[in-house]
Parts: structure tokens; C-alpha cells; sequence
């Protein structure tokens, strides 16, 4: 049995810790917060609540793995989970709405048809067809191993080429190149564009690969949790207690050092300068923070790329309308809005009220370009008409609180990792440069966002339980 310290509470954190537990090992997480889950949390006010993360659940698969493999109740036991649909509204920019069925390539199809007219669906269908084929050739090296020490392989962009649109040529298409070329500018581009957008990434600078986003939500579905993703976290950090994982959070949960020993780790050093012994350590947090190496040959930094949010918490007097759709992404050229109403008791204070959370992706570090209240006010009363007549108050969250709230820098949000663009998508794998030094969570292989990072749990928990010979679930 060995000791193992876990540096950070969040997701990808607490599902490493977990399955390290289930294995006979004695792991303490240590959290500088005061409580557990990271970037997904909850903001509470006169009955109101909301989350502070993410709002919805992709590739739900994930978690029922991870509590199939360390005990005896499924996810489904442990909160409500329940898929969304329609799985999204399109507010565009000339004011036309589309709303698309969840989990459904025909029914999209013919609510495109019907918007933009015939072979609309054809084509969208034929992107997200050549998303699949990438989904296909990289699902498991992207998501489910170990980065490979040939990690270039996933450099080259796994997206097929369409012949006779012009995009066979030497330079990999962005994509909002694959956007305009293979679905055209009456405003179906933005469909695509824009689901890749709210992930924090650019679809100007991304790999046509980004489509494989959209394809997974459309293939997958789009979940929610009752109560909030935030129930989610509860209900890891239940299983972690469950398995015996101890938790040390708030100022003596505060990690500032990796100890290094005989050219290994071997603990951690505390804020207040105690040293805690450690025969691994699993760093879950930005390991800049700590001054962590990543493995010599590793992937391209990423840094300045990572974008963060700004997101309003509007409290609204009046019932939810009947036909309110749960997710709207309102396009708009300067600036994009997702905009969550979710149907769920949990987050108001009776019937008769609203909990509407609207946010938009901000460059990292500073508020300057990010979108104001008023404007994102305005985006939001798109999706919701009458909006600033029902608003009872509202509540800011800036990349200034995701930093003080996460550690993150500038409030950093980072997203899933992308085949392409040279490697320039990927993070560090999860072996680190110091032996007994491992990487879990968003901002390691294979990325942010909560399956991702659920999914660094398995990778790094199989590294420490197997060794180096590890090569990924079955």
C-alpha cells in the first residue's frame, strides 16, 4: 500500500484519488479552497442557485465508469442525471432561431432543411460524418492512453479533406475554413463554429479536428445533473469519502512544493512549511503553479491560448415558460452567449421564479475585450424575451473570481485537448519529468472540461496501479 498525496480537489483529482483508493492505496487530497470540485461550484442567493462551471455534462460515460469501478452504486444511484432536449437553440446574429433535437442525425437534418433550405442537413451531416471519421482515428490515443511518447502522430490533422471544395492543399484547414467552405454563409457555418467557440476555443485558429466537439454532443447527447453539475462533484467527492480518501482543504490544505529525494517525488511541502512523505504524487492543479516539469519532447506549451469566462447569475420574478429551451447559444458578431435555463426546482426559490445563467468566452487575465453587463444582458434577453423586466438582481463572475475561486491563472478555463495544429491542442502527458510525479485534471492529457478531466483520473491512476506499461482502458 502506498501513500500518495493529490494535489487540488478538483474533478480530474478526486477521480484519480478515488480510483487509487479502490486499489489499497492511502491517499490524502490536499485543496487550498475550502471545499472540494474545483471549477465547479455553486453560487447561492435568496434561493437562488447556480453553477459557477460548467452547466452541462458531455460523454456521461465517463463517470459511469468511474463509479462502476470503485463501488457498489452506479452514477444513476448517486444523482439524477437526465439528457437535455432539444439539445440546443441557435439564436443567429439576422435574428433566425434553430433548435435541434438531442442525440438525433435525422432530426437535425430536417430542422435544417426546413431553415435553410434543402441539402442543408445533407451537408451538416456530412461535416459531422468527416468528424466521426476523426473521432474515430484519435478517440483512443486523444482520450482513452496515455499520451504516446510519438505524440507528433496526433499533430497532423485527422479531419478528411473534402475533394473539390478546395481544401486539398498544404496547409490543414481551420475551422472556420471547414465552416465556410463545406456549409456555406447563409448562417449554418455559425452552428458549428459556435457550439466550438463556447468551448473557449478559437474557431479561426482551431483544426478542422474542433469538429469532432459538436459530433460527440450530437452522437452522445448532452446531460444534465438535478441540483446542478455541482451535485455531481458531491457525489465524487462522496465516493472518494466512501473509499477512505482523506481530504486536507482550506490553509493547511495548502501545497507549495513537491519534495524531491534520491531523484524522486516524495511529498509535499505546505504552506506553513510542514513536509508530508509521499511515495507518489498526483499533481492536479496547473503544474506552473508549482514549477512542475512536463517530460523533455513533450507538446508545445499552450499558455496565453487558454481563454476564461465572464458569466451573469440573473435571478428573474415569473414562472419558466413550458416551451423554454434548457441551452441557446445567441450569435452575435461581436460577441457569443451561452445562456442556460434549466428546469430544475433546485435552483430557485419556488415555481413562480427563474435562475438564468448566461456567460461568454474572455481572453484570460484581464477583463479588457471581455463582454460588459449590459451587453451581456443584451445577448441574454435574446434568448429570453422580456428579460430585463423579470430581473430581480444580478451577480457578476469575472476571470478575477475564477482565479481566486480555482487558482487558475488569470482565470484560465482550459479546453478539451485537439488532434492538429501541430500538437498546439494538446497538453503534457501525465507522467511529469520528476519519477513518482504525475499530472491528472484540465490542464494535462487529455484536457479540460468534466469528461476529459474525469477521464485523466483513469490514465493516471492506471500509470501509478500498472506502471509505465500502462496503455489505457479496454
Amino acid at each position: 500500500m502506498a501513500r500518495i498525496a493529490v494535489i487540488g480537489a478538483g474533478m480530474g483529482a478526486m477521480a484519480t484519488a478515488a480510483r487509487l483508493a479502490v486499489a489499497g492505496h492511502r491517499v490524502t487530497v490536499y485543496e487550498r479552497a475550502r471545499t472540494y470540485g474545483g471549477g465547479v461550484g455553486r453560487f447561492a442567493r435568496e434561493g437562488f442557485a447556480f453553477d459557477t462551471g460548467p452547466g452541462l455534462l458531455h460523454l456521461p460515460a465517463v463517470y459511469r465508469d468511474l463509479f462502476v469501478k470503485t463501488g457498489k452504486r452506479p452514477l444513476e444511484d448517486c444523482v439524477d442525471l437526465v439528457q437535455v432536449d432539444p439539445a440546443v437553440r441557435h439564436v443567429l446574429a439576422d435574428g433566425r432561431e434553430v433548435t435541434l433535437p438531442g442525440a438525433s442525425r435525422g432530426g437535425a437534418a430536417a430542422v435544417l432543411d426546413r431553415t435553410f433550405g434543402p441539402g442543408a442537413g445533407e451537408r451538416w451531416n456530412g461535416v459531422l460524418g468527416r468528424a466521426r471519421d476523426a473521432w474515430d482515428a484519435t478517440r483512443r490515443p486523444l482520450l482513452e492512453e496515455p499520451l504516446r511518447p510519438d505524440w507528433q502522430v496526433l499533430g497532423r490533422d485527422p479531419y478528411p479533406a473534402l475533394r473539390g471544395s478546395g481544401l486539398l492543399r498544404r496547409r490543414p484547414p481551420t475551422l472556420a475554413e471547414v465552416a465556410g467552405r463545406e456549409l456555406g454563409g447563409d448562417g449554418l457555418g455559425e452552428l458549428l463554429t459556435g457550439r466550438v467557440q463556447a468551448y473557449g476555443i478559437d474557431p479561426a485558429t482551431a483544426p478542422a479536428a474542433a469538429a469532432v466537439l459538436p459530433y460527440m454532443e450530437q452522437t452522445f447527447g448532452t446531460w444534465y445533473v438535478r441540483g446542478g453539475l455541482r451535485a455531481l462533484a458531491t457525489a465524487v467527492h462522496e465516493r472518494c469519502l466512501e473509499r477512505k480518501v482523506s481530504f486536507v482543504c482550506g490553509a493547511e490544505g495548502d501545497v507549495r512544493e513537491v519534495l524531491e529525494r534520491g531523484g524522486r517525488a516524495a511529498g509535499v511541502r505546505l504552506a506553513d512549511g510542514t513536509e508530508v512523505e509521499a511515495d507518489f504524487v498526483v499533481c492536479g492543479v496547473d503544474p506552473r503553479q508549482l514549477g512542475v516539469e512536463p517530460v523533455p519532447g513533450g507538446v508545445p506549451a499552450r499558455g496565453a491560448a487558454v481563454a476564461s469566462r465572464t458569466t451573469l447569475f440573473l435571478a428573474l420574478r415569473g414562472a419558466r415558460p413550458a416551451d423554454a429551451v434548457h441551452r441557446t447559444l445567441v450569435h452575435s458578431p461581436g460577441a457569443a452567449a451561452t445562456v442556460l435555463r434549466p428546469d430544475d426546482p433546485a435552483t430557485r426559490p419556488d415555481a413562480e421564479h427563474e435562475a438564468v445563467t448566461v456567460s461568454a468566452v474572455c481572453a484570460a487575465g484581464t477583463a479588457a475585450g471581455a463582454p460588459g453587463t449590459e451587453e451581456l444582458l443584451d445577448l441574454a434577453e435574446r434568448a429570453v424575451p422580456g428579460l430585463r423586466q423579470r430581473l430581480l438582481w444580478h451577480e457578476a463572475l469575472t476571470p478575477a473570481g475564477i482565479e481566486a475561486a480555482t487558482g487558475a491563472t488569470g482565470g484560465a478555463v482550459p479546453p478539451p485537448a485537439l488532434a492538429g495544429a501541430g500538437g498546439r491542442g494538446l497538453y503534457p502527458g501525465n507522467c511529469a519529468a520528476l519519477p513518482g510525479l504525475y499530472l491528472a485534471g484540465g490542464w494535462a492529457h487529455p484536457g479540460g472540461g468534466l469528461a476529459h478531466a474525469g477521464m485523466s483520473g483513469a490514465l493516471v491512476s492506471g500509470l501509478i496501479v500498472e506502471g509505465a506499461g500502462f496503455r489505457g482502458s479496454q
